[in-house]
């Protein structure tokens, strides 16, 4: 080579490691590693395949994020209360805004309901002044322990986790009371299909598997009807046209389903909607399914309650 040529070659290759040296230093906007959310021994949480969903029983299983809660003021039943969170991997590192994937249109899902599982609200809280913090008001309509389950997704691994803490709701006068009998009734299993009349429009969930067995995935079919005819204004909410969560009757843990039917853009029947969805369920017991789905830009939540043998 002439001189003029290795000249020409150093400058090239000089230019390579300076390309190499700005993109190794640029940040890559979280400072948690995969290791972060590693949680070691027996009994503990694994990342979770979004495309495979399964009840998780995240209360006695060991998490690789803690997530603590806490209130201005007490709760009271029937008043709104705010609240703040508080993620920390197992090392104490604060698990910020940067550290999560934005799935289903947030980057964190909090999942509460009471121990009757007869309130339940999805909130999504929105990040604090300090480090690792979220905040979020929600009105509880009933008193007890309410649990949370936190449902993330984090950057380093690109799958989610999920994590649980608990609430003391005080009684209030504007909560809601129902008698034990009347409970009973609400909470009452029965096979599937099942159809629920609300607010003028009739909610059904129907499966191919009868009974539903633990072990085995079943489909299940979400649809919605105005019984006096007319359109269902049916509208995304966090990015799909319908969500379910179906909760065990102790609240151990959950499973937070999405549609089969995941293109927007593809119009449903605007008479009578059918979403598909896809479960296993571990274990034999009661469960609820809680619909939420959004009607002319309101939130409507419908539950279903099943048996699984």
């Amino acid at each position: 080579l002439s001189s003029g040529q290795r000249r020409q070659v150093a400058l090239i290759t000089l230019a390579a490691v300076a390309v190499f040296v700005v993109f190794r230093v640029l940040p890559t906007g979280t400072n948690l590693s995969h290791m972060d959310f590693r949680a070691s021994g027996k009994n503990s949480i694994e990342f979770c395949d979004p495309a495979n969903p399964q009840f998780i029983p995240v209360v006695n299983m060991r998490s690789p994020v803690t997530l603590a809660l806490v209130t201005s003021t007490p709760s009271v039943a029937g008043s709104e209360a705010a609240a703040t969170v508080t993620l920390r991997t197992a090392s104490g590192k604060a698990v910020a805004p940067e550290d999560l994937l934005v799935m289903h249109t947030k980057k964190l899902h909090l999942l509460l309901v009471d121990p009757t599982l007869t309130d339940y609200q999805h909130v999504h809280p929105v990040p604090a002044p300090r480090v690792g913090e979220w905040q979020f008001h929600f009105t509880p309509q009933r008193r007890g322990l309410y649990r949370v389950f936190a449902d993330f997704t984090p950057v380093a691994t690109n799958r989610g986790l999920y994590a649980s803490a608990e609430l003391e709701v005080l009684p209030g006068q504007g909560a809601t009371m129902e008698s034990p009998a009347t409970l009973a009734v609400i909470r009452a299993a029965k096979p599937l299909p099942q159809s629920i009349e609300r607010e003028g429009y009739r909610f059904t969930l129907e499966t191919t598997a009868q009974p539903i067995r633990a072990g085995q995935t079943v489909d299940l079919v979400f649809s919605i009807v105005r019984p006096a005819g007319g359109e269902v204004p049916l509208e995304p909410v966090m990015g799909a046209f319908a969500h379910l969560v179906a909760f065990d009757e102790a609240r151990s843990g959950f499973a937070h389903l999405h549609p089969m039917e995941s293109d927007l853009l593809k119009r449903l029947d605007p008479l009578h909607p059918m979403l598909q969805f896809k479960i296993m369920i571990p274990q034999a017991g009661r469960y609820v399914i809680w619909s939420q789905v959004n009607l002319a830009g309101r939130e409507v939540f419908v539950p279903f309650w099943f048996e699984v043998l």
